[in-house]
């Protein structure tokens, strides 16, 4: 078998799953992860994913029919499980006849399973440990994600190399799974795949992207930046539970730990509940990663980015991305079929 065919193979499942020839998954990066990457990464044989982030659903509603004009190929939506109107989301992806869902940020709601498989999309959601890979399977998930700490954006605390060795084993006979965190090269897929995992999901290596939208600062701060660049915010408040983001090191990464106190302050006084206090961190970021992203402000914006940005060194087309992707994988299965 040669190597290409070997890939092919090994990647058939999450290639099935996804209705596409690479099975490769874009992350979901607010602000970046819009019309113009997602279509291009699903044109170039990828899977493009939305990042719905804060969106509304009249915004989101719009985002889909745009995408829809520039690609026939399949996508996904990203969708948060904190949004206060998750069910006119979902409900917005079925009337588009969105084919996949991809539920972040915590266990999905009540009834937010039943309501995506009901018009018939395939459900994708995040598993940070093996415990809730299992629990996740038995209420009728479609297919994981595990994310290691090396991701860009909100991050668990277990590397990626852990989580595949965890949850690989145990749960790839049973859905289809794919890998993220810290993958820069193909080198990686080919390992992750031949551990069991049906495919992988990149972000920051799809960030500067020729197609992204994301400003010429945005992308220069990420070809100057090495792994060591990218650090995780620190939690100043252990009532206030804030999932750790990663981004590099700038005076928006400090001024979050500002923020943080402003919430926690207004949680001892009984000014906010926990489920506002935890939206009002959402918004905060969502907030600075739009004026990196959008309008280029590299020291106050938030430079969302993994611990592969390292290895983002210059713009290039979403197809040479991922060919080169593909080439150094099968090349990879090559040498250790030798």
């Amino acid at each position: 078998m040669n190597a290409n065919h070997k890939l092919t193979s090994l990647m058939a499942r999450g290639s099935e799953f996804l209705g596409c020839p690479s099975a490769i998954l874009c992350g979901a990066m607010s602000w970046v992860s819009e019309r113009h990457l997602v279509s291009a990464i699903s044109n170039a044989g990828g899977f493009g994913v939305i990042a719905c982030g804060a969106m509304t659903p009249a915004l989101l509603d719009a985002e889909i029919g745009a995408t829809k004009a520039l690609t026939d190929k399949p996508f996904g939506v990203n969708l948060i499980t904190m949004h206060p109107q998750l069910f006119e989301l979902i409900e917005v992806c079925a009337n588009h006849a969105v084919s996949h869902v991809v539920l972040a940020g915590g266990l999905p709601p009540k009834g937010s399973i039943e309501a995506i498989k009901a018009k018939g999309a395939k459900l994708i959601c995040f598993a940070p440990a093996l415990s809730l890979a299992k629990k996740l399977a038995r209420s009728g998930v479609d297919a994981l994600v595990i994310e290691g700490m090396e991701a860009g954006g909100h991050i668990g605390p277990v590397s990626t190399s852990v989580l595949a060795q965890e949850i690989l084993p145990e749960m790839a006979s049973q859905l289809p799974i794919f890998v993220a965190g810290g993958i820069g090269r193909g080198e990686l897929i080919a390992g992750y795949l031949e551990m069991g995992a049906a495919g992988v999901q990149l972000g920051t290596r799809f960030a500067c992207a020729t197609e992204s939208i994301a400003h010429p600062a945005f992308k220069k701060a990420f070809f100057r930046a090495s792994a060591r660049d990218a650090v995780a915010s620190v939690q100043i408040d252990p009532r206030l539970p804030v999932i750790p983001v990663r981004a590099l090191k700038n005076v928006g990464m400090e001024s979050f730990t500002v923020k943080q106190r402003e919430v926690a302050n207004l949680l001892d006084g009984g000014a906010i509940e926990m489920m506002e206090a935890q939206l009002q961190i959402e918004h905060y970021w969502a907030g600075a990663l739009r004026r990196a992203v959008i309008d280029g402000d590299v020291e106050g914006g938030s430079l969302m980015a993994g611990q592969s940005v390292g290895m983002v060194t210059k713009e290039e087309p979403v197809a040479d991305i991922i060919a080169q992707l593909m080439d150094e994988a099968a090349a990879a299965l090559e040498r250790r079929a030798a």
